[in-house]
C-alpha cells in the first residue's frame, strides 16, 4: 500500500496569511462604517397644551329651505315668459302669462247672468210688496201674493249662484298670470313661449330658496344622547365646509332631529340650518360637517402627522435630550384643526418627530432640521429630499 505525502510550501502559507489579513481588515472597516451611520434628518414639533373642541364629523347634503315646482292650474297657450333662467326673484314677481281670452269671455258671461238675475230679484221683491198691500185691501188672495214671494226667494238663490260663478270665472282668469309664490332662485325653463300647456301636469320652472338652506345628515345612535344634552343647554353649532375648499365655511345650528332611528344602519337623521348669505352652499351639494359638542380644557396635543400606527397600535417618535429617538406608545383622542389630542403617553414640551419618520431608527441619533425642506423640481417628497440631501455631490444611487 502506497502512502502519498504532500508538502505545503512556505510561499502558499505566506499568501494565505496575507489574504486572511486583508479580509479581516475589510470586515473591520464595514463594522466601523455601520457604527458611524449619520443621524437621520427629521423635523420636530413640541407637544403643547390647548383647549380642544370635541367634534362629531358627518357628511351632509344641502337642501333648499323652500322649493316650489311651478305648474299651470289651467290649460292654454303660454304667451309670455317674464324672467331669465337662473335669476333671483322676489315673491309676487311675474313669471308667466297664458292666453286669457277664453277665460275673459267666461267672466263676461257670468257677470251678465248675475246682472240679469239681480234685475229679476228686484222685480220679484217689488211684485211681492205690491200684492201684499192688495191682500190687505181684499183685492187679491193670499195665495197669489205667496206666489210672488216664492219667485223672489228663487231669484235670491239664482243671484247667489251667479255670484259664485263670477268668482270662479275670475279665479280661473287669474290663473293666466303666474307669479312667484316664494322668493328664491329660478332654475331652468322647461317650456318655451308659444307652447300649449296642460293644467296641473306641465312643469314650467322650479324655485329654490337659498337663504337660508338646510343640511341633511345622519349620526350614529351612540352620538344622539350627547346631541340631545347639548341642545338642552342651547344651540348645537354646526360648521359646513365645502370639500376641497377649506376656506369656504358656513356656520349654522341643528334645527331638526328625526323621531326614529333607522334600525338597518343604527343612525338617526338630523338637519342643520345655515343663513348662507354669501350663497356658498348649493342645493344638492355634499359638505363636510363638524358638530361642536364640548371643549377639552388643557389637553396635550401634537400635529396629527406625528402619530404613526404599528402592529402594537399608535406611537410617536420622541426626541430625547441626547439627540436619540425613542418610540413612545400613545392613546389619541379627538382631532381638530390638524392637531390630535394625546390622552396618554406624552407630556407637554416633549419634542415629537412630524416628518422623516421613515429614516428614524429607535434609539438612533437624529438631526433636527430648522425648517421644512422645500419640494424640488424633481418632484421628490420631503422624505426623498432628505435622502437625496445626505448623499452629497457626485453620490450614486445604489
Amino acid at each position: 500500500m502506497n502512502i502519498y505525502r504532500y508538502k505545503i510550501s512556505p510561499f502558499f502559507i505566506t499568501v494565505s496569511i496575507v489574504s486572511l489579513c486583508f479580509v479581516l481588515a475589510g470586515c473591520s472597516k464595514k463594522v466601523e462604517k455601520l457604527k458611524g451611520r449619520p443621524p437621520a434628518l427629521v423635523i420636530t414639533a413640541p407637544a403643547t397644551v390647548q383647549n380642544v373642541p370635541v367634534l362629531i364629523k358627518a357628511i351632509g347634503n344641502i337642501e333648499a329651505s323652500e322649493s316650489v315646482t311651478i305648474r299651470t292650474q289651467i290649460s292654454g297657450e303660454l304667451t309670455k315668459v317674464a324672467f331669465r333662467e337662473g335669476q333671483d326673484v322676489q315673491k309676487g314677481a311675474l313669471l308667466f302669462q297664458l292666453d286669457p281670452r277664453t277665460l275673459q269671455a267666461a267672466v263676461t258671461k257670468a257677470e251678465a247672468s248675475l246682472s240679469r238675475n239681480r234685475t229679476i230679484l228686484n222685480n220679484s221683491r217689488k211684485d211681492y210688496e205690491r200684492y201684499s198691500k192688495l191682500v190687505t185691501d181684499g183685492i187679491v188672495t193670499q195665495e197669489q201674493a205667496e206666489g210672488y214671494r216664492t219667485r223672489a226667494d228663487s231669484a235670491v238663490d239664482d243671484v247667489a249662484a251667479d255670484v259664485a260663478a263670477v268668482e270662479n270665472a275670475r279665479a280661473q282668469l287669474s290663473f293666466c298670470t303666474i307669479t312667484a309664490p316664494i322668493s328664491g332662485r329660478l332654475g331652468a325653463l322647461v317650456i318655451d313661449r308659444g307652447n300649449v300647456v296642460k293644467a296641473n301636469d306641465t312643469v314650467l320652472v322650479t324655485i329654490n330658496k337659498l337663504t337660508p338652506v338646510n343640511a341633511s345628515f345622519t349620526v350614529t345612535d351612540k352620538d344622539l344622547p350627547a346631541v340631545k344634552r347639548q341642545m338642552a343647554t342651547g344651540k348645537v353649532i354646526v360648521t359646513a365646509e365645502v370639500p376641497g375648499t377649506p376656506t369656504l365655511k358656513e356656520t349654522g345650528a341643528i334645527t331638526f332631529i328625526d323621531n326614529s332611528i333607522d334600525p338597518a344602519t343604527g343612525t338617526i337623521r338630523m338637519k342643520a340650518s345655515f343663513d348662507n348669505t354669501k350663497k356658498l352652499l348649493w342645493p344638492g351639494q355634499f359638505v363636510n360637517l363638524s358638530i361642536a359638542m364640548a371643549l377639552l380644557n388643557n389637553a396635550v396635543v401634537v400635529p396629527s402627522q406625528a402619530i404613526q400606527t404599528g402592529q402594537k397600535g399608535q406611537f410617536v417618535f420622541v426626541v430625547a435630550k441626547d439627540g436619540t429617538a425613542e418610540i413612545r406608545p400613545v392613546s389619541s383622542g379627538p382631532v381638530a384643526s390638524g392637531m390630535t389630542v394625546i390622552e396618554k403617553g406624552l407630556q407637554a414640551g416633549e419634542q415629537v418627530v412630524i416628518d422623516g419618520q421613515m429614516r428614524v431608527i429607535p434609539g438612533g441619533k437624529v438631526e433636527i432640521q430648522s425648517q421644512t425642506p422645500k419640494p424640488q423640481s424633481s418632484g421628490l417628497n420631503s422624505t426623498e429630499q432628505g435622502k437625496a440631501g445626505q448623499k452629497g455631490p457626485g453620490a450614486q444611487t445604489p
